[in-house]
């Protein structure tokens, strides 16, 4: 759905996902692009949404974690999440799962290490990072399941 929204070329993303379209599920953290909880996709790559300005979005495609699934019918990686127990305090999570996302549509069968390094951008301080990786990989196995069913 494309959507348009009248505010300052350099107004960050963050802010118009948030506080024009209510989209609330990428979250504020650092706003200097270090911390991961408001990593958006941009044209299916993670991105910071803090720090990037409305004018580099012009045209492009943008997927936050509302575009991820429903609660009805959560993405895979999202469900994996649930499924491991991957979240405590649940503020970094979307940006883990959009980042996850990211990671998985570039590596299908991603190493324990390389989930490790794809995640490095996000931090948590609940210490959840050994079930979320535990839940990138069995995504990671449902997704590539799902991809062969379908051949």
């Amino acid at each position: 759905m494309r959507r348009q929204v009248d505010t300052d070329g350099d107004t960050p993303l963050l802010y118009a996902l948030r506080n024009h379209l209510g989209l609330k599920g990428t979250r504020f953290g650092c706003g200097q692009g270090l911390c991961g909880a408001c990593l958006v996709l941009i044209d299916g790559r993670p991105d910071y949404s803090c720090s990037v300005p409305m004018w580099a979005v012009d045209g492009r495609t943008i997927t936050t974690i509302e575009g991820l699934g429903t609660p009805e019918r959560p993405h895979p990686v999202a469900r994996a999440f649930v499924a491991a127990q991957a979240a405590q305090c649940g503020y970094c999570i979307s940006g883990m799962v959009v980042g996850a996302v990211g990671l998985l549509t570039d590596n299908d069968h991603p190493t324990e290490e390389q989930v490790r390094a794809g995640l490095d951008r996000n931090l948590c301080r609940c210490g959840a990072h050994n079930r979320i990786v535990r839940a990138v990989l069995a995504a990671a196995e449902e997704l590539r399941g799902a991809a062969q069913a379908m051949e």
